[in-house]
């Protein structure tokens, strides 16, 4: 019976842990792409100089 439950408890977590993914997966995609631009922007910033 306690073996149940606790399976019970780890599908739960699980299946909300995977929504909470998915749910925030947009807004972290957005993020990354903001930052690859900000550091290419500053690498692309100190470079010209040297040309």
């Amino acid at each position: 019976m306690a073996r149940k439950v606790l399976i019970a408890q780890a599908v739960l977590i699980g299946a909300g842990l995977v929504a909470l993914l998915v749910r925030e997966l947009p807004g972290l995609v957005r993020e990354v792409r903001m930052w690859r631009m900000a550091i290419s922007f500053r690498g692309g910033a100190r470079g010209k100089g040297t040309t």
